[in-house]
């Protein structure tokens, strides 16, 4: 027997189980982003490999070791997006978006890739939902789409959850900091992980998101930049918090945040959930005013986050939905399986959610269907007429199916 085909290490097929959790997910999304005047944005999966190496940073675990990179047919180097702000930026930038009345909002949803280790919750094939803000630099934007996520992890009901606030400072304010914290880490490189070492010169900042305990001991005591801010970085992140809490979002103040990727200034936030242990993450984001002009846009503000799908699911992680159907048509014979298949397209062109017997079984199997469906109503169609059962009661009345449709909507 030939070997059974398998999804490849680290994908997942989504069942028609899962389906429904991830449908009420976007359905929320779409609602809460859209009454905030978001538009929806798809970018394609694949993007030229430098987008990544000029937008996230040649530095960055993403792009030295997590990227999958191909060359195509004409010898052009692609890679399957590896996360969604850069293709959006891209798009702004492409399409001329900055003609357009600013901010540009926009928000997006869709699958994503990168090279880790497979486990809980983390993929290497996984979908984001995320929202930008292009074209603004009022601390307003950080709050708003800040309260756009925490709307969305509140409407879900995601359990234990946790907002961190930082700031970076800008590129120019960050540099005088980034030295001393290098000088830092190389009066403490006997005790960092051989992988904190051999950053200190490119990425220093990443240091603060190691696991290694030694290094998280060293950076207990490490300088931070929340509390090097100019006045003007410090204002603007003074106003963010103000907003939030006079918005009633609760958050932490936390200047070890530095997120994973280079394009990040001023703000940056993060939220968790206890739920998920030591890996709690559910998404963040935070303000990017330097990434338009790296790709060749104008000098452009912008804010955004995204948040992992799986991770809000697995944190729920919550029983599938009863099943609920308004009607199930049984039927027995040929010639009354035909009526019932007429039925069931006229129920369903009424808006009505309708279930039929494909399989041939007998009419008491088709009535325990009824049931596994969560039928309101169950129709029996037979020889001499049809009848109606109520499923919660077991009341049976005789039907006309010529008013089938109006007796079964009322």
């Amino acid at each position: 027997m030939p070997e059974r085909p398998k999804a490849p290490r680290g994908t997942f097929d989504i069942l028609p189980a899962d389906a429904e959790s991830r449908a009420r997910l976007h359905e929320l999304a779409a609602g809460a982003f859209g009454a905030a005047g978001y538009g929806r944005i798809e970018t394609p999966a694949f993007e030229q490999t430098d987008l990544f190496a000029r937008a996230v940073g040649e530095a960055t675990d993403i792009v030295t070791k997590e990227m999958f990179s191909f060359h195509d047919q004409g010898g052009r180097e692609l890679t399957l997006r590896p996360e969604g702000t850069a293709p959006i930026c891209r798009a702004y930038v492409e399409h001329g978006m900055h003609k357009l009345p600013q901010p540009v909002k926009l928000w997006y949803s869709g699958a994503y890739f990168r090279h880790e280790r497979p486990q809980a919750g983390r993929f290497r094939q996984f979908h984001q939902i995320g929202v930008e803000a292009i074209g603004t630099n009022d601390p307003m934007a950080d709050a708003e789409t800040i309260i756009l996520l925490d709307q969305l992890l509140r409407s879900f009901e995601v359990p234990g959850v946790t907002l961190r606030v930082g700031s970076l400072g800008t590129v120019s304010s960050r540099a005088a900091y980034r030295e001393e914290l290098r000088d830092y880490l190389r009066a403490h490189q006997a005790e960092l992980s051989p992988e904190v070492r051999e950053r200190i010169e490119q990425n220093p900042l990443r240091a603060f998101d190691s696991d290694h305990d030694q290094t998280r001991a060293v950076m207990a005591q490490a300088p931070q930049m929340i509390d090097r801010l100019d006045d003007a970085d410090a204002e603007h992140l003074a106003a963010v918090e103000r907003l939030l809490r006079e918005s009633g979002v609760e958050f932490e103040r936390d200047g070890s945040l530095v997120r994973g990727l280079d394009y990040y200034t001023r703000t940056v936030f993060e939220f968790t959930s206890d739920a998920l242990g030591a890996q709690s993450a559910l998404g963040g984001g935070g303000r990017y005013d330097g990434l338009i002009d790296e790709l060749g846009g104008p000098p452009t503000a912008a804010v955004g986050w995204a948040a992992g799908v799986e991770r809000i699911l697995l944190a729920v992680a919550a029983e599938p939905p009863e099943p609920t159907a308004d009607v199930y048509v049984a039927a027995d014979g040929d010639a009354e399986r035909e009526r019932a298949f007429a039925l069931v397209t006229e129920l369903r062109r009424a808006g009505m959610v309708a279930h039929l017997d494909l399989a041939r079984r007998s009419i008491k199997g088709q009535m325990k269907q009824a049931d596994r469906a969560g039928a309101r109503h169950a129709v029996l169609i037979e020889a001499d007429g049809a009848s109606v059962r109520d499923m919660s009661s077991g009341e049976q009345t005789g039907l006309d199916l010529a008013h089938a449709v109006e007796v079964l909507s009322s």
